[in-house]
């Protein structure tokens, strides 16, 4: 069975928060249990489990279970697809940004 697709706006809207962009950025280096994930931020740990929950929802990370410590790692593929996303839109405005560019030119030779 194919996995389920996450849409886009569920990836952006979790990494939209600075929390959670912190624990991404946190995981970029390597694997973390949820006590050293959740030691920098100022928060009751139940909600900052509801961060790392909202990560899970869309696959951004994945955690295992050793005894009684949960550890986190990323799951980069939907950070893949929001990447290729951002590329697809890179090369539609670089295009619309070199035909205003020629615009502007052709303007400017046509007043001289």
């Amino acid at each position: 069975m194919p996995k389920r697709s996450i849409p886009l706006i569920l990836i952006f809207r979790a990494l939209a928060d600075s929390t959670r962009l912190a624990v991404v950025e946190r995981l970029s280096q390597g694997p973390a249990s949820t006590k050293e994930l959740a030691t920098p931020f100022k928060m009751a740990l139940p909600s900052f489990l509801q961060h790392l929950e909202v990560l899970q929802s869309c696959d951004l990370v994945r955690s295992s279970k050793t005894g009684r410590v949960r550890t986190f790692e990323l799951a980069p593929g939907a950070l893949k697809a929001a990447e290729d996303w951002m590329a697809k839109q890179r090369i539609v405005w670089e295009r619309r940004l070199d035909q205003l560019d020629h615009f502007l030119n052709d303007l400017k030779e046509q007043s001289e």
